[in-house]
């Protein structure tokens, strides 16, 4: 796995909605995309059946069905360790043949980290769209490119329906595209999507999806240290170690990135000094992969194509999540608490949400002697 990037998505509930009502959405491009959303969440939906049912068939590898029960001693684990919802997401499995659930297309301008967005009815806006078909998303992203645009397409292994679609058949299942991961990383997925049925606040993926990744690491902490044996946590070691690199370089990027556009440069010289910055980062990369990473090209392809674009959607994942650790430990490590507040705050307007956890992440070097 290169590169873990998932989505969110309030999938029937909101568009079943919109395209009831075609005129207020303007034009049939939106309804057409709307379309494929729907009739490709049902097409998963249709693929799924129970885990049990998958354990009860002889014709279920070894593997799978290994993969299987470990998924759902995790699925447990969320429930009574994390507190995280008890339904029935992630109790069915589905194998859909290819090895992404949807493809996102993002976009940026050629002097900008900040992501094009797109808004709909209900869901709000969001700064990607996703695909169900990898043609499609690549016909978008030929259209955005032809606008001078900089653009990524990247596969998402899952998304959340945040829990809001009625009845088991509804529910987000395991499927194909993550039930290989390495264990500290399928856990940590897991509780990653679930967190997303807990809290949500329209209109701020950064918020939402840092959320999630606070849960995701909380609770792979936990798992890891309670549940996984010792060749487990070696193998995620290995694994987070070079993600944490990753992270680091692209943050470094990132910030001289964002300081340079910025700045009071002419055009010429931006385009200058982002392009010595982007070959900085890729040979930075380079020695991470002759050195610590052993040879490791699994972000190979990443760096290749690096551009505005994919350095933007980092953003989203992690830029607050040093901000809801602190609130967790403020709360006093305690999930039902926990929630409780971030469930408060997505009901504020988002420059309070921001400050407040702002200031919590503060917190602890103001109480230091």
């Amino acid at each position: 796995m290169l590169l873990r990037a998932r989505s969110w998505w309030f999938t029937l509930a909101a568009l079943g909605a919109a395209l009831a009502l075609p005129a207020a959405l303007g034009g049939c491009g939106t309804v057409g995309y709307l379309s494929q959303s729907v009739q490709g969440h049902l097409g998963v939906m249709r693929a799924a059946k129970p885990v049990d049912a998958w354990l009860a068939d002889a014709g279920t590898p070894a593997a799978l069905r290994e993969r299987l029960l470990l998924s759902q001693r995790m699925r447990d684990f969320a429930v009574q360790e994390l507190g995280l919802p008890d339904n029935a997401s992630y109790r069915r499995y589905a194998d859909l043949g290819r090895p992404a659930v949807v493809w996102n297309v993002v976009a940026a301008s050629e002097l900008s980290l900040t992501l094009k967005t797109w808004c709909f009815p209900v869901v709000g806006c969001v700064g990607y769209r996703g695909y169900f078909e990898r043609g499609a998303a690549d016909a978008l992203a030929a259209e955005l490119l032809a606008q001078g645009q900089e653009v990524s397409v990247y596969g998402v292994p899952a998304y959340s329906t945040l829990g809001k679609l009625p009845g088991d058949f509804f529910a987000d299942p395991l499927l194909n595209t993550f039930i290989g991961y390495p264990e500290g990383e399928l856990a940590r997925l897991i509780f990653h999507e679930l967190a997303h049925q807990v809290a949500y606040a329209k209109d701020d993926t950064e918020f939402n999806e840092s959320f999630a990744t606070a849960v995701e690491r909380l609770g792979g902490e936990r798992w890891l240290a309670q549940r996984a044996d010792a060749a487990a946590r070696e193998e995620y070691e290995r694994f987070d170690a070079r993600r944490r690199d990753f992270r680091a370089l692209v943050l470094t990027t990132r910030t001289q990135l964002d300081v340079l556009y910025r700045g009071p440069g002419s055009e010429a010289d931006k385009r200058a000094g982002k392009a010595a910055l982007m070959e900085q980062m890729r040979a930075e990369h380079a020695r991470l992969k002759a050195g610590p990473w052993a040879g490791y090209a699994g972000y190979d392809a990443w760096f290749a194509r690096a551009n505005n674009a994919s350095l933007g959607v980092q953003s989203a994942y992690n830029a607050l999540v040093p901000g809801f650790e602190a609130l967790f430990a403020a709360e006093g490590s305690d999930f039902a608490r926990f929630y409780a507040e971030v469930r408060r705050l997505a009901g504020l307007p988002q420059p309070e949400r921001r400050a407040t956890l702002a200031a919590g992440r503060q917190l602890p070097l103001l109480l230091t002697p």
